[in-house]
């Protein structure tokens, strides 16, 4: 299968990104003030815009040359340094020109601008060569680590194997190979190295799903089609992270992208959409407009509290472990029923249920009963708009019936999603409807960005669909 579009696969973004990010601006600001006070001038509302333009030119420029594109899997240093000045050169151009166009050039100290126009590549290729030594030697010593394993025992995975091991730096640690056709903990050699089978490739899905190893790397012959898509299938179920080397079937699953490994191109199957510089706008997101939702409907969610407590028998706050990102995690609702219910076994909600009081019959129509959530929303183990968390029950429940239910908990469950927008909330008598529920679920997390969001969260006001099934 070939991608849909040019471009299907993703950049991966890691946090190093957002912190070099980050840091790149506040050197590129800083700078130009500091060479500014050395000449005696007094740092001007000129300058600042100057600093300004330049971060957010600065910005464009490094996302179109792929500036923080993720190192783990390779020794990039030197593209990188080479990336950020030809940035930087595209940045002083643009500059100049926006300062001959509005004549302001002579505003400026040309001694002030040409020295900061060469230490900022300068000091920032520093910076970088600073931060990557210190990481080199970090993960040498075994920190910021994670376990892989390797599907597949043949020349590919050997050489995958070869470069981990003796790749330190990247941070990675090699637990053995999975191998159908290789007996279980023979060694398997290369040269001067051996490796360990550990067993077949069922035997590796074990491993996963009992959180022994982080990442997995699947290394199989092209003839192994059939076998690899079975793989992909159970590791599903499993919060390791999977990548592909490579097979262009996998291009139009969950946020697939290219990944490098020592040179090898590898595809990354399942990982969430939020990582990286995608899960610190998410946060900000989630924290600007939970602090401002909170604020608006505090006096409400206090007469709501007031009304159940008059109205029925029974604590205000309904509490439930649902499933996350990383595990079980508790949720608040505004309790609407008669029953506290949870565990093994949990009755979903229906139409004229009698557990559902008189007072939660209009909370759970106008979905009122779901504020309490916004709490969870800053507490961080929520999000405003994602999947919405299913009771533990439920989930071990359709897990075993829905292939790839559980790649819905790669982001953190929502008040809303895309899901609640098209009407699939409510009752799952059928298994159809639980079975598009995490189609639109899985679609959320392929086609995430901001402006999804805040559709997502237009229609949730004001759709119609999104009030479809509530009861």
């Amino acid at each position: 299968m070939t991608p849909k579009t040019q471009g299907f696969i993703r950049p991966y973004h890691s946090r190093l990104a957002v912190f070099f990010r980050l840091f790149d601006f506040i050197w590129i600001f800083s700078l130009l003030w500091v060479f500014v006070l050395l000449r005696g001038i007094s740092f001007t509302s000129i300058y600042g815009l100057a600093g300004a333009v330049s971060c957010i030119l600065f910005y464009i420029f490094s996302d179109i040359r792929k500036l923080y594109t993720s190192w783990r899997g390779g020794n990039v240093l030197g593209e990188e340094i080479k990336n950020l000045w030809l940035v930087w050169i595209g940045v002083v151009f643009v500059d100049i020109m926006i300062a001959f166009a509005t004549k302001t050039s002579a505003d400026y100290s040309r001694l002030v601008i040409l020295h900061w126009m060469f230490f900022v590549p300068v000091v920032l290729s520093l910076w970088r060569f600073f931060i990557r030594s210190t990481m080199n030697r970090l993960r040498k010593r075994g920190r910021n680590s994670r376990t892989v394993a390797i599907a597949g025992a043949g020349p590919l995975g050997i050489r995958l194997g070869e470069v981990i091991v003796s790749s330190p730096y990247m941070g990675m640690r090699l637990v053995g190979f999975f191998d159908d056709f290789k007996e279980k903990d023979t060694l398997i050699k290369q040269g001067e190295k051996s490796f360990t089978n550990r067993g077949n490739l069922d035997e590796l899905v074990t491993w996963a799903l009992s959180g022994k190893v982080d990442m997995i790397y699947i290394a199989l012959p092209k003839k192994s089609d059939e076998r690899v898509r079975e793989l992909v299938e159970k590791l599903s179920d499993s919060s390791a992270f999977v990548y592909v080397v490579p097979d262009l079937y996998f291009l139009d699953l969950l946020n697939a992208r290219w990944v490098n490994l020592g040179g090898i191109s590898a595809v990354s199957i399942y990982e969430s959409p939020h990582n990286g510089l995608n899960g610190w706008l998410k946060r900000t997101e989630d924290l600007l407009l939970g602090s401002l939702i909170l604020l608006i409907i505090a006096v409400p969610m206090i007469i709501i509290a007031i009304g159940i407590k008059l109205s029925s028998p029974g604590p205000v706050i309904f509490k439930q472990k649902r499933y996350g990102v990383k595990g079980e995690i508790m949720v608040w609702k505004f309790r609407t029923m008669s029953v506290c219910e949870d565990g093994d076994v949990i009755e979903q909600a229906r139409k004229n249920d009698p557990r559902v009081t008189r007072f939660g019959t209009f909370l759970r129509r106008t979905s009122l009963d779901e504020l309490p959530q916004f709490i969870n929303v800053l507490q961080g183990r929520m999000s405003i708009v994602g999947p919405r968390p299913h009771a533990v029950a439920h989930n071990e429940y359709y897990r075993k019936l829905i292939p790839g239910y559980m790649l819905r908990h790669r982001s953190k469950p929502g008040i809303t999603g895309l899901a609640q927008v098209h009407g699939w909330r409510g009752e799952t008598e059928t298994i159809d409807k639980m079975e598009n529920r995490v189609k639109d679920d899985i679609q959320y997390l392929r086609d995430w960005s901001l402006w999804l969001d805040i559709k997502i969260i237009f229609l949730t006001v004001f759709g119609k669909k999104a009030r479809k099934n509530a009861h």
